[in-house]
Order: C-alpha cells, then structure tokens, then sequence
C-alpha cells in the first residue's frame, strides 16, 4: 500500500476554516434568535454533517437536542442513485417538535427531500433546514434552505465531513479534488 499525504489529491482550498467557523458562527446566531424561549431538535445526516453539526451546536446560544440519521443514495459513486436508504434511524420521536436538520451539502437535494417529508409524515410541528453548502447546478429537486452557508461551483468538495469514498472528511476546510483521483467512479 502506498502512503500518499491527502495534500497531494487536493487540486485546491475552496473555503477556508476560518470562512467556515465565520459563517457557522453567523448562522447559529440567527437560528438562536429565531429559535429564542424553543428547544429545537438537531438532526444530523451521518456521517458527512458531523463536523458542521459539531461547530454549529457549540455557536448555538440555546438549549437544543440532537439525534442523528445515516441515510444514503450515493453508495460509493459520485452521483444520486435516486433512492434513499435508512441506515440508521432517529431514537428521538419528532411528533410535536421544531426540528433543524443539519445538513453538510445540497447536492442533488433528492435524498434532503425525502428527508423533509419523512419528518413532515411523523408529525413534526416544524422542519427547516440548514446546509453548509449547496450546489444549485445539480439540484434535481426544489428545497426550502431556510438557513444557508456558501454556495459552491459544480466541482468535487471534499473536507469538514465531506468525504470520497470515506475518506478526506478530517480535513478542516472544503476543498476540490483533482478529477484524477475520482475520475472512472461508478455513479
């Protein structure tokens, strides 16, 4: 097995750490006003959302609840399938609740979509929704992001969560990845 430093497969630094505390820490600012004298519950889309929800938990003014669902459409490419799959459940019941679900990137928003529905269909009182990132060139579904981070490029981010084949999320920035190293994935 050959050792290759990650900085290598990295074509260049989209947003920075410091880009991204900043915003996250402006978002959680308005979501506790918005929130004031409420205890929303947090929902985590595992894995790729962990460090968001981290950083944006810990900016958060408020009290809040967190729960966490792994839910896929990707398998190990690089596109939708289409089709959402539960992995893991939440153990919070939503009925009743103002939920926020925190989200690391609308990219397609198929499988955000089908999420926002099923929260809706338990009987959540409230689902809003905060993405780091979105990618408006591939949405393949209209979504309502209450609660907006950056708007990215159509290129391959990687970093703060946000992975390739489970790898690169422990990088602490977004960043693009040369084309050569995903390049013949299958979608």
């Amino acid at each position: 097995m050959q050792i290759v430093d990650v900085q290598e497969e990295i074509d260049h630094e989209l947003i920075s750490h410091d880009q991204i505390m900043a915003k996250i820490k402006e978002v959680a600012a308005q979501v506790s006003a918005d929130y004031a004298g409420k205890v929303p519950l947090l929902v985590c889309v595992l894995k790729g959302a962990v460090n968001t929800l981290t950083a944006f938990s810990q900016a958060m003014s408020i009290h809040l609840e967190m729960d966490f669902m792994s839910l896929s459409s990707y398998g190990s490419g690089t596109s939708t399938s289409g089709h959402v799959t539960v992995r893991s459940d939440l153990t919070t019941d939503v009925r009743g609740r103002d939920v926020l679900i925190v989200e690391d990137i609308v990219d397609s928003g198929v499988t955000l979509s089908w999420l926002v529905e099923e929260l809706k269909r338990r009987g959540a009182a409230s689902v809003e929704i905060f993405a780091l990132l979105e990618k408006p060139a591939r949405h393949q579904v209209q979504l309502d992001v209450k609660y907006k981070g950056f708007i990215i490029p159509d290129e391959f981010v990687v970093g703060f969560g946000l992975d390739f084949d489970e790898e690169y999320r422990n990088l602490d920035s977004i960043a693009v990845l040369k084309p050569e190293v995903y390049e013949g994935a299958t979608a």
